[in-house]
């Protein structure tokens, strides 16, 4: 069997990737670059080439919601990503297509129904990403994570399966107070995960900067800048971390990106997140019944992100800050505020149903082979 994965969002793709059968030829389709104009390599590149998985690049245009300055140049650039997503198909010849969302899956779907290869897709939003609502009307089958998302898809295709978690987060989430006993044991400072997704946020990343010494006062921190060469943000952050006492640049350990299989430990060892307010942050902690701090990204497409924190408050699991709200002081007082509360978020993840299906990256899988088999 040959599939091509387009990995719109990687840490789902990365979950059914693990899960695939061993003997399945897999190609995955998707930015080799952090930033398009920039020569940082994305995560998703990274993480695919470690797993000696190939990888194809693709470059192409966005259809936008709103007309810009940018809508006339990117249409342009659309018929090159459909005719690069013909060579692609051609050449690899899957008996399947299976997309995680994102701009760059729209021309290899398209190219896919007009090769007449089934497409499955995987939508991880409450509602519905652009991109997965454009590609439905030529998908095969629609899996979604929340039934909420289900009046965005045509009926007859639409199939709740949840939002794969990774392996390494399922079997190294630590039982509930398990990380505030190793503290406890080992009289360590509490360990906060600060992550910006696998972009990093320059945002985040600021405001950390403002109060980093006074945050090491009482606190290690596990912080995941990005790399992009705009900002520069690590490299300003390691020659901070150099400037710090001794004891202060021993608790804060920086990095450009986390690798995914690392994520689970840190999540287990971690007392709260600070971060974005993606889906699949947003699913990770639910499922590690994890407290955060979530600064959505303030332009998410449909205000995606500021929907997916109120659903994580609500479930009495995060602290929400908007974007135009946040200051370093603001974060700061967020952060002394949610660690006083643990054990009152901790109560709240008590009452948390298991909202997380472990396996729907199993079920996507079957949804996938029963396409091939009518095809």
């Amino acid at each position: 069997m040959k599939i091509i994965i387009i990995g719109g969002h990687l840490s789902p793709a990365l979950s059914v990737i693990d899960s695939l059968p061993k003997d399945w030829e897999i190609l995955f389709v998707g930015r080799k670059y952090v930033f398009e104009g920039e020569k940082s390599l994305s995560l998703e590149y990274r993480t695919i080439n470690d797993l000696k998985i190939p990888f194809e690049e693709i470059s192409t245009g966005r259809l936008q919601r709103k007309f810009s300055k940018n809508t006339i140049p990117s249409l342009f650039k659309l018929p090159s990503g459909f005719f690069k997503a013909l060579v692609i198909l051609r050449k690899f010849k899957p008996d399947i297509v299976l997309g995680f969302g994102g701009y760059l899956q729209i021309p290899v779907v398209f190219a896919s129904f007009f090769l007449k290869i089934p497409v499955v897709l995987h939508e991880q939003t409450l509602e519905s990403g652009f991109s997965n609502k454009i590609c439905s009307y030529f998908a095969r089958k629609i899996c979604i994570s929340w039934e909420s998302s289900a009046r965005f898809f045509p009926k007859t295709k639409t199939i709740l399966t949840g939002n794969p978690i990774r392996k390494e987060i399922i079997g190294k989430s630590p039982a509930r107070g398990e990380a505030r006993q190793r503290r406890q044991i080992t009289n360590s400072k509490p360990l906060i995960y600060i992550t910006g997704g696998s972009s990093g946020s320059h945002f985040i990343n600021s405001l950390i900067e403002q109060v980093l010494k006074k945050i090491l006062i009482d606190f290690k921190l596990i912080h995941q800048t990005g790399d992009s060469l705009e900002y520069d943000d690590f490299k300003r952050l390691k020659i901070l971390r150099e400037t710090l006492p001794k004891g202060s640049k021993e608790n804060y350990s920086i990095h450009k990106f986390i690798n995914p299989s690392d994520v689970g430990g840190i999540l287990g060892q971690a007392e709260f997140v600070i971060g974005r307010a993606g889906i699949n942050t947003v699913t990770e902690l639910i499922f590690t019944k994890k407290p955060a701090i979530l600064i959505p990204l303030s332009f998410s497409a449909n205000n995606e992100q500021f929907k997916n924190a109120l659903f994580l408050e609500k479930l009495g699991l995060a602290l929400v800050i908007l974007q135009k709200e946040a200051t370093a002081q603001v974060l700061f007082s967020s952060i002394q505020s949610m660690h006083k509360s643990i054990n009152e978020f901790s109560k709240n993840s008590k009452n948390l149903k298991d909202l997380i299906k472990k396996d729907a990256a199993d079920i996507i899988i079957k949804v996938v082979k029963q396409c091939v088999l009518k095809n």
